[in-house]
């Protein structure tokens, strides 16, 4: 029953309250953030969901992870603590079957469900694309606009369509280029 309430508040009221971070937001965050204690597989502490951020009940959200604007995440999603997330982002867990070719590919129906898991302290850029099945290393960045279609290693910078690790957080070169 809990479930019910809070897509019925989340959906009618809450998605389109005003921005967290805005001058008049009428307790925006933390009315989406009992929302999602009432809907979610899990709801950490101190959680950010954005407006018009669209979601499956079957996400996890850790500790001080937020959703960004209009975001849309599908199916079973495991997200650690500490993410932020920028505006536009998709989390796909699902895609069609195309493999037959005797049968229009909208009449083969979708492939299984593979979850996608993002670590602890990631950065997710503006319109990331998530492909199913993804794993998101901790502590990783994924530029906006970059289309992950391969795991990102913990500590790994991507970007690009599809993604490619740019660099590395953790060696001595990023490093050094911060003291510069």
């Amino acid at each position: 029953m809990s479930k019910i309430i809070g897509f019925v508040i989340y959906n009618l009221i809450a998605k389109h309250m005003p921005m967290s971070y805005s001058k008049f937001n009428f307790g925006s965050k933390y009315i989406r953030r009992f929302c999602s204690k009432l809907l979610l597989a899990k709801s950490g502490k101190n959680i950010n969901i954005e407006k018009g951020a669209s979601f499956s009940s079957r996400l996890e959200i850790g500790n001080n992870s937020g959703i960004g604007y209009r975001a849309s995440i599908g199916g079973k999603v495991i997200i650690g603590d500490d993410v932020m997330m920028g505006p536009d982002c998709v989390i796909y867990t699902q895609n069609h079957e195309f493999e037959r070719l005797d049968i229009p590919m909208n009449q083969q129906g979708v492939q299984d469900e593979k979850p996608v898991i993002i670590g602890n302290d990631v950065w997710i850029g503006g319109q990331v694309t998530i492909l199913p099945g993804m794993k998101i290393g901790n502590s990783s960045i994924i530029g906006a606009r970059a289309v992950v279609v391969k795991d990102i290693p913990d500590f790994a910078i991507v970007g690009g369509n599809p993604a490619k690790i740019l660099k590395f957080r953790n060696t001595e070169s990023v490093i050094h280029d911060k003291v510069n």
